[in-house]
């Protein structure tokens, strides 16, 4: 049996990850305690958590689970965003000359933060650019918001069209996937932890996975754990 940890950015993710993830990968015998928020700071001794904006916090909660837990069989990832990621984390200046190629990029960022870390269970996952680009794999899940609002949604299923990947949306102030959401949906928004796992899991795993192939490589990878573990004891 396989146990996976998974350090959350947000309430958003830590639903999707407990709702659609866990009970998925239940199905390769690699299972999830319930997805934590990551920390954000530690005052007098107690760990605040929830967002992915300072990069000490996150390391030190991350190195202090895996010192807590330092079974063979358990591993450890993340789910947090490239958007607005932290401004001291590893390998963010260098990863700047990679910006026209944001799997590239991510992927970099990734490698960088599994070194700092040097942990082989851990397995970084690094958003791109946000949850919310899960979403534009099928925008039509926003009829469940307001089915009405077929101009809006036909604004979203627009952008979409424009990207070969919903994970190519990009990430600025006003047009990382959640602002372009909100744009036409603003009451996602007020209840975007509610919403977001919702409309994803209308959507399903299987269309956001081939819609969003970096999504796909990580949750594939989640997936190989029990083989692995299984091949790394038989080579011992």
């Amino acid at each position: 049996m396989i146990r996976l940890y998974v350090f959350a950015e947000g309430q958003t993710e830590q639903t999707f990850a407990d709702t659609l993830i866990k009970p998925h990968l239940a199905q390769h015998e690699v299972f999830i305690h319930y997805p934590r928020l990551i920390a954000h700071a530690r005052k007098n001794g107690k760990v605040h958590r929830g967002g992915g904006r300072n990069y000490a916090p996150m390391k030190n909660d991350i190195l202090r689970s895996l010192k807590e837990d330092s079974n063979a069989d358990v591993f450890f990832t993340t789910m947090i965003d490239l958007y607005a990621i932290a401004p001291d984390f590893p390998g963010l200046i260098e990863s700047e000359s990679l910006r026209q190629n944001p799997i590239e990029r991510v992927e970099f960022l990734e490698q960088r933060f599994a070194e700092d870390i040097s942990d082989y269970r851990f397995i970084p996952y690094i958003q791109l650019h946000e949850y919310e680009a899960y979403l534009f794999a099928d925008p039509t899940c926003f009829e469940y918001l307001d089915a009405r609002r077929t101009k809006e949604i036909e604004a979203l299923q627009a952008i979409a069209n424009q990207y070969e990947t919903p994970e190519f949306i990009n990430d600025g102030q006003q047009t990382a996937p959640s602002k372009r959401i909100i744009a036409q949906f603003p009451d996602y928004g007020k209840s975007k932890s509610a919403f977001g796992p919702q409309l994803a899991e209308l959507i399903g795993l299987e269309v956001i996975r081939s819609r969003c192939p970096h999504f796909n490589a990580w949750l594939s990878r989640l997936e190989s754990l029990k083989n692995y573990c299984n091949n790394s004891l038989e080579t011992v």
